[in-house]
């Protein structure tokens, strides 16, 4: 196994013609369908990068920013954009074309962490990333970041120290009817 990888030595691109069979009845395509399919580039860039099969540890942020209709050609990009010792971050692009007009329209963007296992199911150690350009560095000091804001989150709003008194007057300002009534 290489100790580092370039991120184009990992990077996948597929395209897919969407058809009727996976879409809704005003003729785009189902959300879920290409969460599918970006799972399964995920799967291929990470195991492409480790040379082991991997599963997902988790999705950040999934925002659907323009329907994908029947007939045009959606193009799937994938790439490391951050490894850890046995994890890696699969940065994806989603696109669709029309296929007549040759217009394209950026459809999702999305971050799947992705874990390398071996054939019991254990986790394995994954090549280091080689950052030679200044977006592969900005993307792997993002993907640094992010983890580094989750542990935090997970820490402030853990049951055993989350603090009500913090919050409770700041959520008046949302759409919420609070019931709770907080002790003095």
């Amino acid at each position: 196994m290489k100790k580092f990888k370039s991120v184009s030595e990992s990077q996948i691109e597929m395209s897919l013609l969407m058809t009727p069979s996976n879409s809704n009845f005003s003729g785009k395509i189902h959300g879920g369908y290409i969460l599918n399919l970006m799972d399964e580039i995920a799967f291929a860039c990470a195991s492409r990068h480790s040379g082991n099969y991997c599963v997902t540890a988790s999705v950040n942020r999934v925002d659907f920013l323009n329907p994908v209709d029947v007939g045009e050609l959606l193009h799937l990009k994938a790439s490391i954009n951050y490894t850890g010792k046995t994890s890696m971050v699969v940065g994806l692009r989603v696109e669709a074309e029309n296929i007549r007009t040759g217009v394209t329209k950026h459809c999702n963007s999305s971050y799947f962490t992705m874990v390398a296992k071996d054939g019991s199911g254990i986790s394995m150690n994954v090549p280091g990333l080689i950052l030679d350009t200044e977006e592969s560095i900005r993307r792997f000091a993002r993907s640094m970041e992010r983890q580094k804001q989750l542990k935090i989150r997970e820490k402030t709003f853990q049951p055993s120290v989350f603090q009500v008194e913090k919050y409770y007057d700041k959520l008046k300002e949302f759409n919420v009817n609070i019931t709770f009534e907080q002790e003095d």
